[in-house]
């Protein structure tokens, strides 16, 4: 049980954040984009051998990423295959834009959930410290979906996983965390929607994982059903600061 609680780290998508957009469409619309600001910045490139090839490596990426707990972010998988196309010394400035090109679709469907905002507010008017850890391809999309959403004010930092070159669960990037707030493990919870992310992640930290469950129903986390338990769930955010309330009574 866990005593003194003094912080609450977020996951960020499908926790604060739902997406209300198609997958697929998306990422068809946001490659194009990015393939635009390519050809518009000067590299020659074939469009459907690109597009087919950056989606193909992204993918691959996607699984490797899983197994492994590390971010090589999504610039890095461009880069490289920009150079293989023959564009070695893109500048830094177009690759940085074209992130931001890539981005900015999938920023239009990431919206808050309606209980998010309360939810953080209401936290920190009790005095707790709060703070996210995302894992995520980008840090610069990162940030910007929470200044969109309107996050920002009630955060004492937004780690992602981009940033620090690791990935949830791997214990180190909560120890970031932890570090930041100079707090033990047991003076802090995790709120998170991936059993083998959010929740693997707490527990190897020591840290009090709660589920929550409202996007939950996925396959990854039916795969981890039988084998990672969180210490709590709740089915939205609402409910967050009762268990918190009852923690503490149980101190």
């Amino acid at each position: 049980m866990p005593k003194s609680i003094q912080a609450v780290l977020f996951d960020l998508g499908s926790t604060l954040l739902y997406f209300d957009g198609s997958w697929p469409q998306v990422f068809k619309r946001a490659d194009q984009a990015l393939l635009t600001h390519l050809k518009e910045s000067g590299l020659q490139l074939e469009d459907r051998a690109f597009l087919e090839e950056f989606r193909r490596r992204l993918e691959a990426y996607y699984q490797q990423r899983e197994a492994e707990f590390i971010e090589y972010t999504t610039a890095q998988i461009l880069r490289t295959l920009l150079a293989e196309l023959g564009h070695d010394e893109v500048p830094e400035q177009t690759l940085s834009q074209g992130m931001q090109k890539l981005y900015a679709v999938s920023q239009q469907h990431w919206l808050p959930e309606e209980d998010a905002l309360p939810t953080l507010k209401a936290l920190q008017q009790r005095g707790y410290h709060l703070g996210i850890i995302s894992n995520a391809g980008d840090d610069a999309d990162v940030q910007a979906l929470v200044d969109k959403a309107g996050f920002r004010p009630y955060l004492d930092f937004v780690i992602s996983s981009a940033a620090s070159g690791i990935r949830k669960p791997n214990p180190r990037i909560f120890q970031q965390a932890l570090s930041h707030w100079e707090l033990p493990p047991e003076q802090v919870v995790m709120v998170g929607d991936t059993l083998g992310a959010d929740i693997l992640g707490a527990r190897n930290a020591g840290i009090y994982s709660i589920w929550l469950t409202r996007h939950a129903d996925t396959p990854a986390n039916r795969d981890h059903a039988e084998t990672i338990t969180p210490d709590a769930h709740i089915t939205k955010l609402t409910e967050l600061i009762p268990l918190l309330e009852r923690l503490a009574e149980n101190d």
